[in-house]
């Protein structure tokens, strides 16, 4: 099976046809293609390092992560605060590799 290793936003991912992965918020509407140049192609019998081609993942739909809560604490000065986080995701699914 042909994997690859792409970059998206600074974030590497090893991705196959039709993986459905979490990615950084995207500039892009739900249903549209983005091309992506791959790092690294992986196969059962050879990895190359100088690929050519590029990966196509669709966009599915944007959301929120799980919430992240914050919590600082400074010990015998009565001070705690705590805060959630909830980063933007972008769905995506690989179409071909």
């Amino acid at each position: 099976m042909m994997q690859a290793l792409i970059e998206i936003s600074d974030k590497q991912f090893l991705v196959k046809q039709g993986d459905k992965i979490f990615v950084p918020r995207q500039d892009a509407a739900a249903g549209d293609v983005i091309e992506v140049k791959p790092l690294m192609h992986v196969d059962a019998a050879q990895s190359t390092l100088q690929p050519s081609g590029t990966v196509k993942v669709k966009v599915l739909e944007h959301l929120r992560d799980e919430t992240i809560v914050v919590f600082r604490k400074k010990r015998r000065k009565r001070f705690q605060r705590r805060n959630g986080h909830r980063q933007h995701m972008t769905q995506v699914e690989v179409l071909s590799v």
